[in-house]
This record gives C-alpha cells, structure tokens and sequence, in this order.
C-alpha cells in the first residue's frame, strides 16, 4: 500500500471532512450507500471504487477530479465488481436494475433537455444531457452540459427497474439527493417525466419539482440552449 504524501493528502481531506460535518464511519458509509467496511479501508488508504469514491466526495463536498487524481493506491480497485465477464455481458449492480449495456444501448447519445426555469417564470432552461455507458462500474451514467447556472450541473446515474415503464436519473451532490423520473426512450428519442430538487431562493434552498423532457439530439445549434424567454427563437418551439 502506498503511503506518499498525495494519498495521504487525499485521506487527509476526507478525515477533516467527516470532522466538519460531524460524520462517523458508519454515518458516511451510510449516506455514500456502501459498507462500513469498505470506508474503512479507503481511510486507511486502500484502494476502492471509483464510484465509492465519487460518492464520499459528493457526500463531504469534495472536489472528486481533485481527490481521484491523488487516489492511486497500489494493489488494484479492490472494490471493483468482478470483471471475468465479457464487458458487454456484465450488468449494472441489481439495486439499479440490473440491466446490461447491450439492453440499453438505445439510450447512449446527448438529449436536449428542457423544463421550466425556477428563477424566471416566463422562461424555460435548455441544456445538453450527455448518457454515456460506465465500464468502471457497469451502468449509465449521466453528466450535464452547457447549463448557465454552472454550480448546479448535475452528474449521476440511471437506474432502470424492469418491472417499470418509468426510469430514473438520480445524482448526490453534496449530500442533497436530485431524482428525475421520465418514460423510458420512445421511438422518437424522447423521454417525459418529473424533476424533483432543491432551489435556491435567497439563502435558503426549498423544494420543487417540474416537468421535463429529453430529445436525442446530434447536435445543437446556437441559440437553442440557455434561458430560453419570449425573446428567443426558439421559445415557440418549446
């Protein structure tokens, strides 16, 4: 195991992290949905998922590139799922839905999305939703673009229960948890559904939710993503 200054710099941000926020072992494990044991070993400097990492910085409020590019311990991603199988056989974890990169290939691409804004109730807010296929860690995995409220991009998850028509994009970013429930992808490349969240007004943040869709799109001209008012060409069309 190594033990050089970067790593331990690296276990040294998330110790004082959990002191700050008053955090025990067991309380972290919980919130980052792994076993206690598992963050054990990461304060101990051994190696772990990329995803568990990921985890434990959204839930200190971590910056996870910053933390994961110190992270090199020796010996492996211990935590990793198992990796004999073929890459296009193996499945995302069952608490996700199980599901196999050959199952969901049709989702894979960058969709326009588009839902009300919460600052400007005349305006709606379209941005780029890029879902690509984690090899690390079997799943989709969901990462945000070209919002102009940059603080609030979000980066996640599918979870994609079989017995379900609906999906879910879920994210943790610093402890606050962000769901989107929409159908699954017609044939048109479109999903509808709910966003539920936090938003800020003033100096506190309060509860919303509002319809959103997601159109595949290849590309994206100018003008069409932004806070999208009356003023804009594109209003009408959305």
């Amino acid at each position: 195991m190594r033990t050089d200054g970067k790593l331990m710099s690296s276990v040294g941000l998330i110790k004082t992290a959990m002191i700050e926020k008053k955090m025990t072992q067991a309380e972290l494990a919980d919130a980052s949905d792994c076993h206690e044991k598992t963050i054990q070993n990461l304060l101990a400097g051994k190696a772990v998922r990329d995803q568990t990492l990921f985890d434990v910085c959204m839930v200190l409020g971590l910056d996870f590139d910053k933390v994961k590019r110190a992270w090199k311990p020796d010996g492996g991603d211990r935590d990793a799922p198992e990796t004999e199988a073929p890459l296009e056989a193996r499945a995302a974890p069952a608490y996700m839905g199980a599901y196999t990169r050959a199952g969901v290939d049709h989702y894979l691409g960058s969709y326009l999305t588009i839902r009300p804004s919460f600052t400007s109730p005349d305006a709606v807010m379209a941005y780029r939703t890029d879902i690509t296929w984690d090899d690390e860690w079997p799943s989709l995995l969901f990462q945000e673009r070209d919002r102009p409220d940059k603080p609030f991009v979000h980066r996640g998850r599918l979870y994609i229960p079989t017995s379900s028509m609906y999906i879910h994009l879920v994210s943790l970013t610093k402890g606050a948890m962000r769901m989107v429930m929409v159908s699954q992808i017609d044939p048109t490349g479109a999903m509808r559904g709910l966003v539920t969240t936090l938003n800020k007004q003033r100096s506190h943040f309060v509860p919303v939710s509002a319809p959103i869709v997601y159109l595949k799109r290849d590309t994206f001209p100018d003008g069409t993503l932004g806070v999208i008012d009356a003023k804009s060409a594109h209003f009408g069309e959305y």
